[in-house]
């Protein structure tokens, strides 16, 4: 196996498109570790990106903020700024894994590793959040619900990774939410999740949503129908239950060891309620 940490974004694309045989990208390596121990994997080429300034570091930006594919989620929950702006993302980052994961492990590589169930990404989708890709041929940004195609397969081309997360600048009177229904009471993976972000204007009614739900899918579900169940109300009983009816119509599980269609169906409508509870509150509603 060749390992290489290369400095520049464009070194790390060069060496991706120029790989014979299977290449990865290692950011935290919470996964990427994990699957080469147990020869799941058994990667030609490893390209580390932590040495790249770019991906290394979370920016207050003029549009928002940017987070570097490299950046722990640890780094993310000590972010002030981050936290204030975006507190259920953050909240959704910081669920990945023990206090000695966290420090290792990225959003972005929870994104990239294409998981139903991965945490970050439903609380992302919800935000709004997008993929800078780099590549051989450029540049490209994606909203991050365009990243995962399947369990486990990206729609990332041939030598292509991901750069930096983008989020949008926090709108006045916005909150945003994340839960998720695990079996424990941690470090463990979601058996139904569900992210929410929402604006409200002076009078407490909802005037934008974004609902994503995790683990009901074979990818995480931004579902419309669901956000416009709420726009427009003060989030009242009977919004609550066209939001949580429309979370459960869009589900599409499967029956495992960790949870049934039927009760994945309808935690996803219990959980997208709770959060668009706490969201509407954090955006000052009452």
């Amino acid at each position: 196996m060749q390992y290489e940490a290369p400095e520049t974004t464009k070194a790390a694309v060069s060496l991706l498109a120029k790989a014979k045989g299977s290449a990865y990208v290692l950011a935290g390596g919470s996964d990427l570790l994990v699957r080469m121990r147990t020869g799941f994997i058994e990667p030609d080429l490893v390209v580390d990106i932590k040495r790249i300034k770019s991906m290394s570091e979370v920016k207050k930006t003029a549009t928002g903020f940017s987070i570097g594919a490299a950046v722990p989620c640890a780094a993310l929950g000590e972010n002030k700024a981050l936290v204030k702006a975006w507190p259920g993302l953050v909240e959704a980052a910081n669920l990945i894994g023990s206090k000695q994961v966290q420090g290792r492990c990225t959003i972005t590589g929870n994104m990239c590793n294409a998981g139903p169930a991965a945490d970050s990404v439903p609380a992302m989708v919800a935000a709004g959040a997008r993929a800078v890709i780099q590549g051989p041929k450029g540049k490209r940004v994606i909203p991050v619900e365009q990243v995962a195609i399947a369990p486990g397969k990206t729609s990332l081309k041939r030598g292509e990774l991901v750069e930096l997360i983008l989020l949008p600048e926090r709108k006045p009177k916005s909150g945003d939410a994340y839960l998720r229904f695990i079996p424990r009471s941690e470090m463990d993976i979601a058996v139904v999740s569900a992210g929410v972000n929402l604006t409200l204007d002076a009078k407490g009614v909802v005037t934008s949503a974004r609902v994503a739900l995790g683990a009901v899918a074979p990818t995480v579900l931004l579902v419309d129908a669901a956000a416009k169940a709420i726009i427009g109300s003060k989030l009242d009983d009977a919004a609550l239950e066209k939001l949580g009816a429309a979370a459960s119509a869009a589900c599409r599980p499967i029956d495992d060891k960790r949870g049934t269609i039927e009760f994945r169906t309808k935690v996803a409508a219990v959980l997208a309620k709770r959060a668009a509870k706490i969201a509407y509150k954090r955006a000052g509603g009452k």
